[in-house]
């Protein structure tokens, strides 16, 4: 069994090509990854002054590549901890907001209750008086 590199040399070597070197066959593919996502990445309003804010990748770097991945890794955790300490006051808010609202409906039955029983009492007077008028 012959690995795909091998067929690709033999071929290339019938032709009186050169075989790509495994070097030259990365930085090809490297330059081709950083065009097609620079021709990927949104440009500003032409209102913007003209400046390169987006950070275009270094194809000929390895590192460059790991740099930006480790930068934006550490950008999406600090954006996290800052979304942390907003999702940490948000639930604490609801929280407050939904005792409120407990207590409230608490002490709306407690003013319910407290009138019912008046009307009770009101309703065993005019009973009373009553009764005490037709005897």
């Amino acid at each position: 069994m012959n690995p795909a590199g091998t067929t690709a040399a033999r071929l290339a070597a019938r032709r009186g090509e050169q075989p790509p070197t495994d070097r030259a066959l990365r930085l090809s593919v490297r330059l081709a990854a950083a065009k097609a996502d620079a021709a990927v990445t949104s440009h500003f309003p032409t209102t913007h002054h003209k400046q390169d804010h987006h950070m275009t990748p270094i194809a000929t770097d390895k590192t460059a590549r790991a740099e930006q991945a480790n930068e934006l890794q550490i950008q999406n955790r600090t954006l996290e901890m800052h979304l942390l300490q907003e999702s940490l006051a948000r639930a604490h808010m609801q929280e407050r907001l939904q005792e409120a609202e407990h207590q409230r409906v608490a002490l709306q039955a407690h003013r319910a209750a407290k009138l019912v029983r008046k009307a009770e009492r009101a309703s065993l007077r005019a009973r009373r008086a009553l009764a005490i008028a037709l005897m």
